[in-house]
C-alpha cells in the first residue's frame, strides 16, 4: 500500500469516526428518525450529483428489489438504530461498537453461507464477545440497566450492516460499488420519509445542528462512500477493509477531545479485545500463503 492510499485509509477512518461524533450532537434536535431522514436525503442528492459528473448511470428501474434491500440493511435500519443509541451512550461506545460488525459477519456468514467456522474465527467470534461484555456490562454498571434498550441498539446496528455485506457478496456482479451506495441510498430515503411523517424534527435545530447533520450526509457519508471505493479499486477489498481497525481509535479521539468524554479503562480493555478478535477473525494472525 502506498503513502497515498495509507493517506486515504487513514482519512476515510477519521470522517466514519466522526459520524457517531455528529450524530451524538445533533440528534437531541432532530431525533431519531428526522437526523436519519436528512442524512440519507442528503447523501443521496450528493450521489446523485456524483453520478452525473462521472456519468454513472444508475439503472434503478432494473435493480429497484436490490437497491432496496440494502438500503434498509445498510443504511436505514442502521443509521436509525445509531441515532436511538446516540441519545445516551458516548460516541466512543458507539464507534466500537460498530466495529462488532466483522464478527457478526462470521457468525452470520457460517450460519447464512454455510462458511467454515475455523478454530481461528471461533476464538475471534469469542475474543470479540469478550470486549463486548467488558463494554455493555461496565456501562451498565455506571449508568444503570435504563441503558440496555440502547446498547442492544448499538449492537443491533452492525449485526444489520453484516447480514447487507453477506447479502451483496452473495449476489457478485449485479450493481457496481458506486451504484449500491447510489441506489441504496435513494431507497433508504424512500423507506425512512414515512417515518419521519410520524416522527417529526423535535426543536427547532440551530446553526450548529445544521452543520452536524449536513456534514454528516455529505462528508461522512455521500463522500465517504467515494472514498472508499476509490481505496478499494487502489489497494482491493481486503486491505481497504481495514478502515475498521482505525474507525474506533478516531471515534474514541474525536469523542474525548470534542464532548469531553471520558476514555476508561474497560473502553480501552473491551476495545482491545474486539480489536484483537477482528483481526483474528480475520486471518491476520495467521501464516501468510506464498503466491503460486
Amino acid at each position: 500500500m502506498d503513502a497515498a492510499s495509507i493517506t486515504r485509509l487513514f482519512f476515510l477512518a477519521a470522517i466514519w469516526g466522526a459520524s457517531f461524533l455528529f450524530m451524538r450532537v445533533s440528534v437531541p434536535a432532530f431525533g431519531p428518525v428526522a437526523l436519519i431522514m436528512f442524512r440519507v436525503g442528503i447523501a443521496a442528492a450528493f450521489l446523485w450529483l456524483a453520478s452525473r459528473f462521472f456519468k454513472h448511470p444508475l439503472q434503478a428501474g432494473r435493480l429497484w428489489r436490490h437497491f432496496l434491500i440494502i438500503g434498509v440493511l445498510n443504511s436505514a435500519l442502521p443509521f436509525i438504530l445509531f441515532a436511538y443509541a446516540a441519545q445516551s451512550l458516548p460516541a466512543s461506545l458507539l464507534a466500537i461498537l460498530n466495529a462488532t460488525s466483522p464478527l457478526f459477519g462470521a457468525a452470520v456468514g457460517a450460519l447464512w453461507l454455510r462458511t467454515p467456522l475455523t478454530g481461528a474465527v471461533a476464538v475471534g467470534l469469542a475474543c470479540g464477545l469478550a470486549g463486548v461484555t467488558v463494554l455493555v456490562g461496565q456501562n451498565l454498571a455506571l449508568a444503570g440497566t435504563s441503558e440496555w434498550t440502547a446498547i442492544a441498539a448499538g449492537l443491533l446496528a452492525p449485526l444489520s450492516y453484516s447480514v447487507a455485506s453477506i447479502y451483496t457478496k452473495a449476489r457478485p456482479g449485479l450493481a457496481t460499488p458506486f451504484n449500491n451506495a447510489h441506489g441504496s441510498m435513494w431507497m433508504a430515503t424512500l423507506v425512512v420519509l414515512p417515518l419521519f411523517l410520524f416522527a417529526p424534527i423535535r426543536q427547532l435545530p440551530d446553526a450548529g445542528d445544521w452543520a452536524a447533520v449536513s456534514l454528516l450526509g455529505i462528508v461522512c457519508t455521500g463522500a465517504a462512500y467515494l472514498l472508499y471505493f476509490r481505496l478499494i479499486d487502489d489497494v482491493g477489498p481486503t486491505r481497504a477493509l481495514s478502515v475498521t481497525f482505525l474507525i474506533p481509535v478516531f471515534g474514541v479521539l474525536w469523542g474525548a477531545v470534542f464532548l469531553d468524554e471520558a476514555i476508561g479503562w474497560h473502553t480501552v480493555l473491551g476495545g482491545a479485545l474486539i480489536l484483537t478478535g477482528i483481526a483474528t477473525t480475520a486471518g491476520l494472525f495467521g501464516p501468510r500463503r506464498q503466491p503460486a
